[in-house]
This record gives structure tokens, C-alpha cells and sequence, in this order.
């Protein structure tokens, strides 16, 4: 089973972007079927999701963040990063990263999860 840790700078400023890391170990994130799944909790509130990277690259996003955000990879690094540009105080949240065997298949494994807060 794979371990995430994310990593982020914790506290942002609207409009600034934001990016935050997931590195992976116990596998590498080209490993056959893994997706690699970005999910926030807003406080008192449920879950969202944010996106996906599959294990070959391939990107999905969550339509309703529109063109705030990205995901990319350093496989050399094995780790994945989420960026949000734009931010507002409505993205503060817990960001987790998460593996799933198929996209909506449900989470295999989960990080920790990083606390970003976008404050003046």
C-alpha cells in the first residue's frame, strides 16, 4: 500500500496561487491503474473533489474550479502537485491527496492532508 504526505505553505493570500505537493512512496505514481486524487473538506462542510492525475499522465478536473487549477507530475521526484491560481477566502480547506485503483472507484489509501488557508 502506497503512503502520500502532502506538503503546502499553509497560509496564502486571495489571489495568489497556490501549490501543494503529494510525494509518494511505496510505489511509483506510474504504477498500472493508481489515479492520483486531489480532495479538499471545508470546515463544518463535506467533502469536494478536485482532480486526478491516472497513473499515464492523463488529467481530470473538477469543472466547477474551472481553469483555477492543475496537476502535474515529477516522476523522477515521484510526487504530484496541485496548483490553484486565483485563490479566495472560500478555498480554505483541509487538501488531501489520495490514491484510487480507477477514478471514482474509491480511495485505497490517504495523506494526512495539508491545511491551507487563504487569509488577508
Amino acid at each position: 500500500q502506497v503512503q502520500l504526505q502532502e506538503s503546502g505553505p499553509g497560509l496564502v493570500r486571495p489571489s495568489q496561487t497556490l501549490s501543494l505537493t503529494c510525494m509518494v512512496s511505496g510505489g511509483s505514481i506510474t504504477m498500472d491503474t493508481l489515479y492520483w486524487t486531489w480532495i479538499r473538506q471545508f470546515p463544518e462542510k463535506g467533502l469536494e473533489w478536485v482532480g486526478a492525475m491516472r497513473w499515464s499522465g492523463s488529467i481530470y478536473l473538477n469543472p466547477l474550479l474551472g481553469s483555477r487549477i492543475s496537476i502535474s507530475r515529477d516522476t523522477s521526484k515521484n510526487q504530484v502537485t496541485l496548483q490553484m491560481t486565483s485563490t479566495t477566502l472560500e478555498d480554505t480547506a483541509m487538501y488531501y491527496c489520495a490514491a484510487e485503483d480507477g477514478l471514482g472507484a474509491g480511495i485505497s489509501s490517504w495523506g494526512k492532508g495539508t491545511q491551507v488557508t487563504v487569509s488577508l
